[in-house]
Formats: structure tokens, C-alpha cells, sequence
């Protein structure tokens, strides 16, 4: 007899860039999520699919990628923590995503959920591969202060390390149910979404300071030709002098953001991309409700 299928919602949370983005994606098996040094990269919570069987036993894996708790100061940092909350609500098991430079936030809505919650809690110390063994004591004995009673892995997901061990905890807390989405799936995202995450990715990669955090990226045609996949995106700054350095001397910056990104875009659909990019000035988009909305951000 066939043992039960087994599925459930595994939510990625933590502050941001602790490398909640870089797990899901060795976890996944699949490059779904941006990954960046700088902060606050994810904006949208992005799920991303695991089917296969382990000692007999079928399973769908659900990861949820989601952007780094903080305190909101726009109201796309409103939404962003809505995708955390939602994440939480429907987990079947969180992995607290903490680092060996990290220091717990007592943020109100996080640690009211995390002390009072029954959903499983596997929390994982990542970047040991960036500390000495004195260091990595050090801090697995601080994060035990903060969930005593909750299991602590020290993890490198950049370098792969105990991601199995991951997985195990994983495969042992989910619930007996069908499978949630059909098997063939790999995310629930479009594939305009993730053409507008690469080149968004490509932005935080060649600017500093403000630009990449003022930037929002909205694909408005995306043509499947046999041949060639075709591209049009709008690129919404909030400053004039914004759209300015975004687009460079004589536009190198911006032509370099297209090279880079359709090289990516080209690796990522297996085809041939034509992409263009047009950029508007949107004054304090951050800050409005109605724009947020139009881009994709729940506000609910």
C-alpha cells in the first residue's frame, strides 16, 4: 500500500538580507528569487515548488520566499509586510532566517507571532561559512536565548551547507494532503513577473544608493514569438534626477542594465530576447496606494 501524500506552505522569514532569497533558491533548485548584497531586495512573496518522494513517502514542498521584516516607513513597505504576514498565517512549518552578523529585532507583529504561534519553528543561522568556530558558538548560544525551545541549524545556503538537514525537518512536520498545485509547476508567479524581477536585479547590481530602492520595474508586453521572445518595460523612478543617472552618459548605464539583463533573460526562457526599457518619472510612487496597486502590491 502507498504511503499518504504529504504537502504544506514552508515560509523563508527574517530581516533583510540574511540570505532568505539565496536559500530559497538552492532549496527550490531553481534561480526564482533576486539575489543581491544590498537589503531589501524581495518585494513580493514568490512561492516556489518541490515535488518528489522520500522513503516512500510523495511529497509537495511549498516554499515561500518573502521580503525582509522591518519597520514600514511607505506604504511599499505596508505590502511587503503583508506578504510576510499572509506567509505566516497559511505556514505549515517557518524557517527563521537569522545570520552570524544578524541581531534579533523586537519588532511588535514578529514577536507576538513568534511567542505565540504552534507552527513549527526551524530556525537557521546562515553565513557560517564566513566565521571561525569560536564566533559561530558565540552566536548559536545567543539565538537560544531568543527561541529556547525551538531547533537552531547552522546553515550556509550560499555553500550548500546542511541544506539537507533542511530538508528532513521539513519532509517530517508536513501534513498528510494532496498536492496543492499540479507537480508540473514551479512557481506560482507568471513569466512577466520574473522577466521584471531579472531586470530589477540587474538595477541593484549597477547602482548605489537610493536608485535601486526608488526603481520599479513593469513589464507592459511580453510576446512569445517562435524565435524570439519580445519585451517592452516601463521603469518608474520618483525623482527627475533619478531618471537621469538611471539612464547615464549618453544612456550607457541604462544600455548596460538591457545587456545584462537580456543576457539573463535569454538563460532564464531559452530563447532569443528582444527588450526594451522606457523610463518615467513617477513622483513619491512609494508612498501611493493606487500606483502600488497598479504594480502588483496587495495593500489589503
Amino acid at each position: 500500500m502507498a504511503s499518504p501524500h504529504k504537502s504544506g506552505f514552508i515560509s523563508i522569514i527574517g530581516k533583510p538580507n540574511v540570505g532568505k532569497s539565496t536559500l530559497m533558491n538552492a532549496l527550490v533548485g531553481e534561480r526564482l528569487s533576486i539575489v543581491s548584497s544590498k537589503a531589501q531586495t524581495t518585494r513580493h512573496r514568490i512561492l516556489g515548488m518541490l515535488n518528489g518522494e522520500y522513503e516512500g513517502t510523495p511529497y509537495q514542498i511549498v516554499y515561500s520566499d518573502t521580503p525582509g521584516v522591518l519597520m514600514p516607513k511607505y506604504e511599499l513597505h505596508k505590502s511587503m509586510m503583508q506578504f510576510v504576514k499572509s506567509s505566516l498565517e497559511d505556514a505549515d512549518v517557518v524557517l527563521y532566517v537569522t545570520d552570524v552578523f544578524d541581531e534579533y529585532e523586537d519588532l511588535e507583529f514578529l514577536t507576538n507571532w513568534k511567542d505565540h504561534t504552534d507552527t513549527p519553528i526551524l530556525v537557521l543561522l546562515n553565513k557560517i561559512d564566513l566565521v571561525g568556530t569560536e564566533k559561530l558558538q558565540e552566536r548559536l548560544d545567543y539565538w537560544r536565548q531568543i527561541f529556547p525551545d525551538k531547533p537552531i541549524l547552522p546553515i550556509s545556503a550560499l555553500e550548500s551547507v546542511h541544506l539537507d538537514q533542511i530538508f528532513e525537518h521539513i519532509v517530517a512536520k508536513l501534513p498528510v494532503h494532496p498536492p496543492f498545485f499540479d507537480p508540473e509547476e514551479l512557481t506560482d508567479k507568471p513569466e512577466k513577473f520574473f522577466a521584471s524581477e531579472i531586470i530589477r536585479e540587474k538595477i541593484f547590481m549597477n547602482y548605489k544608493k537610493e536608485i535601486p530602492y526608488s526603481c520599479e520595474v513593469v513589464v507592459t508586453s511580453f510576446k512569445d514569438e517562435p524565435t524570439i521572445l519580445r519585451i517592452a518595460t516601463e521603469i518608474y523612478v520618483e525623482r527627475v534626477s533619478q531618471r537621469a543617472i538611471l539612464i547615464g552618459h549618453k544612456g550607457e548605464s541604462i544600455k548596460k542594465v538591457g545587456i545584462e539583463a537580456r543576457q539573463d533573460l535569454e538563460k532564464f526562457f531559452g530563447k532569443k530576447v528582444f527588450l526594451e526599457q522606457f523610463i518615467k518619472v513617477e513622483p513619491d510612487w512609494r508612498a501611493k496606494a493606487d500606483k502600488l496597486r497598479s504594480f502588483g502590491y496587495s495593500l489589503d
